[in-house]
């Protein structure tokens, strides 16, 4: 297999950001509406498609904008929301009504800026917002909890929300351009009418994606997809989807604002829990709950034992405490795939767009070890197919590992 490859930036977040809906906010982690229509393109207007891997719903959202009917899982209650609120019809006179209530948030708020208004706990929130810009996003948001609710209490008001998610981004001092989240070298002073002026920018750009009608059905339900129950009501033709890669990536890194201005996270621990029911357990408090973590009897491939001895056995820092994150990771992948099993029609195609990974010098081929487990739990016709090279000097790479169930597992 060639490694010419290209970066391919149309087949991550940023072909997605002037789509619509799709580019409500900008997540990094996102997978690419365009990926997904080419695999979905073989589909007929009657599949029933899944994405057990939510994330931002781009699967569920493009397969019912095509007429589909799609469901995604994801065990982030904002994820859960947020992706219900990309995928639901609006009527012209909802979106009038949030359109008409925003311009009176707008004239009353400002009378609220002396007072004391609640902010969320974030680490050190002076590096992302100056106390000024802070004290009028927190006035506002005031003002629209007042007006519209808080946003899990009225599921036709997600627009505002949404469009404050990235008010509050767009005016803070973060930077996600890296893997690792950065920060700009000095906080901004926004005043008063420069965040109306924007948050107004913004809203107009999400009302107006929100009135095109979406002919299909999509939903979003909160599901742990290592745990995956058929209660008889699923029965799916495809599976698309992008699980975490064994990355050691944060889950919610860049989620964490969004989640703290809406109060689905009210502290460090929850979001260390989110982050422990990931797939392989990323972050925070996983570190410390690896070290007494036990492998589950699992008919795991021997490459995946054998990667595992192999970062072990490197004289790596913190080389052990990684060689179990690598082989939780592939444990935890065992689990979602036996239980999506139960809810596959025989001859279902399923679609994992997975990365590579390295640990000193030892390659983690994804893919391959993945289809190498899919092997063992029934399923057949396994392809990889090299999607892009990633933005690093590094040699890790997107691929596409196709895969059906067969018809007499």
């Amino acid at each position: 297999m060639s490694l010419a490859i290209s970066q391919r930036s149309d087949y991550t977040f940023k072909g997605n950001v002037s789509l619509g809906r799709h580019g409500w906010l900008r997540l990094t982690p996102a997978h690419s509406v365009k990926l997904v229509d080419k695999i979905l393109s073989s589909s007929s207007l009657k599949a029933t498609i899944l994405d057990p891997f939510s994330g931002t719903a781009t699967t569920a959202l493009l397969a019912a904008q095509l007429g589909h009917r799609a469901y995604s899982f994801d065990i982030n209650p904002f994820l859960v929301w947020f992706g219900n609120a990309k995928a639901q019809n609006y009527t012209e006179d909802e979106l009038w009504d949030i359109q008409k209530k925003v311009g009176q948030v707008l004239k009353e708020y400002k009378s609220q800026l002396q007072e004391d208004h609640w902010t969320p706990p974030i680490f050190n929130i002076e590096r992302w917002w100056s106390g000024s810009t802070l004290r009028i996003l927190a006035s506002l948001r005031t003002s629209l909890a007042q007006q519209f609710g808080e946003p899990e209490q009225n599921h036709t008001y997600s627009l505002v929300w949404i469009s404050f998610c990235r008010l509050v981004i767009e005016t803070s001092s973060a930077a996600f351009n890296h893997v690792s989240m950065s920060f700009h070298e000095s906080v901004m002073d926004y005043n008063a009418q420069d965040i109306e002026k924007l948050f107004l920018i913004i809203l107009d750009f999400v009302l107006q994606s929100a009135q095109k009608y979406i002919p299909g059905h999509a939903k979003v339900l909160r599901v742990d997809s290592r745990h995956i129950v058929n209660s008889g009501h699923l029965t799916i033709d495809k599976v698309i989807t992008s699980p975490p890669y064994p990355n050691r990536m944060s889950y919610i890194r860049e989620l964490r604002p969004y989640m703290y201005w809406t109060k689905f996270l009210q502290g460090a621990k929850q979001a260390g829990e989110l982050d422990w029911l990931a797939i392989g357990g990323t972050w925070g408090i996983a570190t410390s709950r690896l070290k007494t973590w036990t492998m589950e009897p699992t008919d795991l491939p021997e490459a995946v034992l054998e990667v595992v001895q192999r970062i072990q056995m490197s004289e790596g820092k913190n080389s052990n405490i990684l060689a179990i994150y690598v082989l939780k990771y592939f444990q935890d992948m065992y689990s979602h795939l036996s239980s999506l099993r139960s809810v596959l029609k025989p001859g279902a195609e399923v679609h994992y767009i997975v990365g590579n990974s390295i640990f000193f010098n030892q390659r983690v081929d994804t893919a391959a070890l993945l289809a190498d487990l899919m092997k063992i739990l029934g399923y057949g016709e396994m392809t990889i197919e090299m999607v892009r090279k990633r933005n690093c000097n590094k040699a890790l790479y997107e691929y596409c590992l196709s895969a059906r169930w067969r018809e007499d597992s």
